[in-house]
């Protein structure tokens, strides 16, 4: 049996997972896929997630995605990243750098086990800044010097791909590769804000056909997280990684409250699958899961089956097709065989797409968001007192 084969049928623990661990953040990037802002009160305890950690140490999880809203803002992340290494967990964490100082690079330079991706979506600070907001380039590139000069070597600069920054790709791997790191792309999904903007921000399908040649020169020196399987249609070498949306497979996603779903992408009730503090914890929402077990069954692939390029790309991204309103076992919204513009022009004919499941946007409810290079925001405070960001008006 192949590798892929037998990742379709899960694993009895996660290869590894994503675990959001706040929703706060001192940043609003417009395409942030959990709507981060503010601070969920019913965040897990200290206490509860390193009985979370317990359990992946217990499980033999390889490491855990430590992502938010910005991780490092919430009081006791270092507490528990040390837990986690202590008891051999491995941790990557992404971050802003708002907290990467020299002391802290110099510390995370000694310390094994853990690896940290630093995110920037442009490598300009007018065309990054105009998505994460005024001032994240320059925060970025900071916590990147610092890493740099304390001997911290192969830590990730993280990058999404959208229509302004495609071209920079060779800019983005000279930073990458001037501070010692090693570039990682990821795709853009319809998921949170991203709802709102990824008609604006996805790549067109000629940059679509560019970042496949590219990937096909670099894509052993760079990381993907498998995330452009879709593009495997376009030619018979297929790009480094797995051709398998992993979704309650062999990854999944636990959030600041303890929900688990499915998919990173994907938060949504339609993709939870339980909660942490559930009767028998992580490990019986993983193993025990009726949605985990459906998407562990085969799956058909609808008219797509028809398609000469499916084995190449499955069908696409389960998060991607959801929140554009498409159906499960229909084309990827961005199917380079053409195929995803009627499906979209159908979808938008019918009912409404549905909407991502939680907002924690600093405004505290969803507003469009327009994409441009216009003079930034005027800052604005939390609008409710129970907005308990750490970091509530907090501006790098």
């Amino acid at each position: 049996m192949k590798l892929v084969e037998h990742f379709q049928h899960g694993l009895d623990a996660p290869i590894c997972l994503t675990w959001e661990l706040t929703y706060a953040c001192n940043l609003a990037c417009v395409h942030c896929l959990s709507s981060s802002g503010r601070r969920d009160p019913r965040e897990l305890t200290t206490a509860e997630c390193k009985a979370v950690i317990d359990e992946l140490r217990r499980l033999q999880v390889f490491y855990v995605n430590i992502g938010g809203g910005e991780p490092t803002i919430r009081p006791d992340f270092w507490e528990l990243v040390e837990y986690a290494v202590g008891n051999r967990v491995g941790v990557k964490f992404s971050t802003n750098g708002v907290r990467i100082t020299p002391d802290r690079a110099r510390l995370l330079a000694a310390t094994d086990y853990v690896d940290v991706q630093l995110s920037l979506d442009g490598a300009t600070r007018e065309v990054n800044d105009a998505v994460r907001g005024p001032g994240s380039f320059d925060t970025a590139m900071r916590a990147m010097g610092n890493l740099r000069a304390a001997g911290l070597r192969g830590f990730k600069l993280s990058v999404v791909v959208t229509r302004h920054n495609a071209g920079q790709l060779d800019a983005f791997r000279r930073i990458a590769e001037d501070h010692g790191a090693q570039l990682r792309i990821t795709r853009l999904r319809p998921s949170g804000r991203g709802a709102d903007t990824w008609d604006a921000l996805h790549p067109t399908a000629e940059q679509q056909h560019q970042l496949y040649d590219w990937l096909l020169r670099h894509g052993e020196q760079v990381l993907t997280g498998d995330s452009f399987f879709h593009l495997n249609a376009l030619g018979s070498t297929p790009l480094p990684g797995l051709n398998l949306c992993g979704a309650g497979r062999v990854v999944c996603l636990i959030d600041p409250v303890g929900d688990v779903y499915a998919c990173p992408f994907a938060i949504h009730d339609e993709f939870l699958a339980g909660n942490v503090r559930d009767q028998g914890g992580f490990t019986a929402v993983w193993r025990e899961s009726e949605l985990f077990a459906r998407l562990r069954t085969p799956q058909t692939g609808g008219a797509c089956t028809s398609c000469s390029a499916y084995d190449a790309c499955q069908g696409g991204c389960m998060a991607a097709k959801f929140f554009t309103g498409l159906p499960l076992d229909g084309p990827d919204p961005e199917c380079v065989k053409g195929n995803g513009e009627p499906a979209l022009a159908a979808a938008g004919a019918g009912t409404a797409k549905p909407r991502p499941g939680k907002d924690h946007s600093h405004r505290g409810k969803r507003v469009p968001v327009a994409i441009g290079w216009g003079p930034p925001e005027p800052e604005r405070l939390p609008d409710r007192t129970c907005d308990t960001s750490p970091l509530a008006g907090f501006r790098p």
